[in-house]
């Protein structure tokens, strides 16, 4: 028997073919998507590496983006700093708005070393006179995992990533659940293939939290640990910086996009990415990464092929486990 979510999967896959087929015959289509996360939805301008690889693979397609950073944040520290109502903009009240600066003024007077709560004071005090220009709503809401996916019955992450889905399809918005694997991540070439099974475990519970809110997942630790076992040779995170290098990050982004159009990136001509972090010396150089290599990563053909396949069997993969 065809799920509640195949059925929502086949029906939104129907609708996306069919704009991008009348994005071909000139009528434009445009897709408005919030990413919500932290550095490692900030680091290399990832929303613009996907808003690239989007637009070359859908022609006629406009993919505009916004995102909602707060470093080292997970989702329920989003909430605290009032980032549902960005995601619920299109119907949000002055009320609700004026509540959620309270309530941060507040945060910020009984800890002025609070600088989410005072950035996120700054986000909300710029939005509340604007409130019925930002009547725009969503097309599709990412919600980006980081250590808030592992540990805890539930985890944090399960807990709230269904409180930011509830409001993203009120608005008629579509779920992403981008997952970050910060610590499978090598920084050095491997010698053998890491142990599957964590790595499993944890995408199952991500399927349970994607399946109760029906959302797509971009099952990065399952990605990850293709690259290591088929090109062990590539590293998929700085040496002297705990983030994804240029290699994760054009993984991740190829695995948005497949998550955004159930379509394989393989053949897109997006062979860069460019780091937002430079190289931290005695002379601070803007055209080094964290490592001290150039600071935008150029893909040969093989390896860029090879790593938009990878990201495809990856996502592929990962549906057989909802």
């Amino acid at each position: 028997m065809t799920s509640l979510f195949h059925r929502f999967a086949i029906f939104t896959f129907a609708l996306v073919s069919l704009s991008m087929a009348a994005g071909a015959e000139g009528k434009k289509k445009t897709l408005n998507v919030l990413f919500i996360g932290n550095s490692f939805t900030a680091r290399h301008n990832l929303s613009t590496v996907v808003k690239a690889m989007a637009e070359a693979g859908n022609p006629g397609l406009t993919f505009n983006h916004t995102k909602i950073i707060y470093g080292g944040s997970t989702l329920k520290d989003h909430w605290r700093l009032g980032t549902q109502n960005i995601v619920k903009q299109s119907t949000l009240t002055e009320a609700e708005e004026k509540a959620t600066i309270s309530a941060l003024e507040k945060a910020f007077a009984d800890n002025p070393k609070d600088n989410y709560a005072q950035s996120a004071l700054a986000r909300h005090r710029a939005l509340l006179p604007k409130i019925e220009a930002n009547r725009q709503r969503w097309d599709v809401v990412v919600l980006q995992s980081y250590r808030d996916d592992v540990e805890g019955d539930p985890t944090p992450y399960a807990e709230y990533a269904p409180k930011f889905a509830e409001l993203a399809k009120a608005q008629g918005a579509r779920v992403i659940l981008y997952e970050t694997t910060p610590t499978t991540q090598n920084d050095k070439p491997l010698t053998a293939a890491p142990d599957a099974a964590p790595i499993l475990a944890k995408e199952r519970a991500i399927a349970t939290v994607a399946k109760k809110i029906e959302a797509a997942v971009a099952p990065m630790a399952l990605v990850a640990n293709r690259c290591q076992t088929q090109r062990p040779d590539l590293t998929l995170r700085f040496v002297n910086d705990s983030h994804l290098n240029q290699t994760m990050s054009y993984l991740t982004a190829c695995t948005l996009y497949a998550a955004l159009f159930e379509k394989s990136p393989v053949g897109l001509p997006m062979d860069s990415v460019t780091d937002t972090r430079y190289f931290e010396g005695p002379r601070n150089d803007k055209t080094k990464d964290r490592d001290g290599n150039p600071i935008t990563r150029k893909f040969s053909d093989k390896d860029r092929a090879e790593l938009q396949r990878i990201a495809w069997e990856g996502w592929s993969e990962f549906q057989k486990l909802r």
